[in-house]
């Protein structure tokens, strides 16, 4: 069994118990006071094991396991069998980080959901092949043309607030799946900028 499908049925046995019982969530979402006030650190990680709503569940292990399949192979060859899990693990760290810094002493911010690390793993996939098919509610879309509406429209949103989205994971998730793939790969880069040159649907 692939890790990318360990880590989707994961995520989906968890949230769709934690959509039953409030424990379960309250146990795993990002809490940032009571991170740093009880030590609990692992909530950094945890927190991409529950969602909202079946629909936030679905939208995400859909695309994880769409572009995960892809850069599961891309990784475990770069850093060993386990090298996708570590990605995706760091994924969640890094993409939370900024929102934990910046609401550690907030005790009404709660955050939950995978989106972070699945936007790393996106826009990895999207370095890799800028060109590719991605369908966006059934309309066909070039990988590169989605990224950029994506960052604009994640910027945006997060600007303005209010919709109860962590916009600013899906950014932060986006650059990680970025840089880290061109520091583990370098000519990664290259590869991109020149495929970019030569567009192709």
């Amino acid at each position: 069994m692939s890790t990318t499908l360990v880590i989707v049925l994961l995520t989906a046995v968890v949230s769709l118990i934690g959509l039953r019982i409030r424990a379960v969530i309250d146990a795993l979402i990002l809490w940032p006071p009571i991170v740093r006030e009880k030590n609990e650190y692992y909530r950094l990680a945890t927190y991409g094991l529950v969602h909202g709503n079946f629909m936030h569940l679905a939208f995400n292990m859909i695309a994880l396991y769409s572009f995960g399949s892809v850069m599961e192979r891309f990784y475990d060859a770069a850093l060993g069998t386990l090298g996708f899990a570590f990605f995706y693990v760091v994924g969640l760290i890094v993409s939370i980080l900024p929102t934990y810094l910046r609401n550690r002493d907030n005790p009404d911010y709660r955050s939950l959901g995978a989106s972070g690390a699945v936007s790393g793993v996106l826009f990895a996939f999207i370095l890799l092949q800028p060109w590719a098919t991605i369908y966006v509610y059934f309309v066909q879309v070039p990988a590169i043309v989605f990224a950029v509406l994506y960052i604009v429209y994640s910027i945006y949103a997060d600007r303005r607030g209010g919709d109860n989205v962590n916009h600013s994971a899906h950014l932060w998730g986006a650059a990680y799946g970025i840089i880290f793939t061109i520091a583990l790969e370098p000519p990664v880069l290259p590869q991109f900028l020149k495929a970019l040159t030569n567009p192709h649907f």
